[in-house]
């Protein structure tokens, strides 16, 4: 599947809303200053092309040249590319193939990693800034509600599973089990010394 002017337009517009606006990014910006990165997913014939400048990231669906560094990946791995600590472990995987300078891909996470993503920002060119915010405080609280949501059920089943349910033991009974286990092991190993010595007498 090519990837379209309208995709690399929206990739390259949401790109420079979050993180070359930021005057407090713009150190690890410089980091990235005239170099390329390519990023090859499957499924896409044609790959996404990073070229990285002091005004702006321009995306790019074809390349003459050759990039700095190249990615290759699937487009269900670039999420995680948030957490700038899950890359060595993303690579080491196979999920992140990296082909030529690494520190262009390292830079580039770091500077997602710092870069704080708020709706409103987006949003805000097209239907100002006061209907962004409100939109945006949505999505925040929409996001803290599910969290809670989450945590809540996630405590009510585990309660479910170890009180209701009895589908799992809870904390005293995985200790006495152990220190039953323990005991029958002592007591076979007696009767197997004991045994040992009545054959040979």
């Amino acid at each position: 599947m090519p990837l379209t002017p309208i995709i690399t337009a929206t990739v390259e517009n949401v790109l420079n809303s979050f993180l070359w606006r930021s005057d407090a990014l713009k150190s690890p910006r410089q980091r990235l200053k005239g170099r390329t990165l390519r990023i090859t997913l499957s499924g896409f014939s044609t790959p996404l092309v990073l070229s990285f400048s002091e005004q702006q990231i321009d995306v790019l669906g074809a390349w003459e040249g050759e990039a700095d560094c190249t990615v290759i990946t699937r487009p269900g791995t670039l999420p995680k590319l948030r957490d700038r600590q899950q890359l060595t472990a993303l690579i080491k995987s196979g999920e992140l193939e990296v082909q030529g300078d690494i520190q262009v891909v390292q830079n580039f996470v770091a500077l997602i990693d710092l870069a704080e993503f708020d709706p409103a920002e987006l949003l805000a060119p097209w239907i100002g800034d006061i209907a962004a915010e409100g939109v945006g405080r949505v999505v925040r609280g929409g996001a803290h509600f599910l969290k809670k949501r989450f945590d809540r059920d996630r405590h009510y089943l585990a309660d479910a599973l170890t009180e209701e349910w009895r589908l799992a033991p809870g904390p005293l009974e995985v200790a006495w089990f152990a220190e039953e286990t323990d005991a029958l092991a002592r007591s076979v190993e007696a009767l197997s010394k004991r045994m040992d010595q009545l054959e040979g007498k």
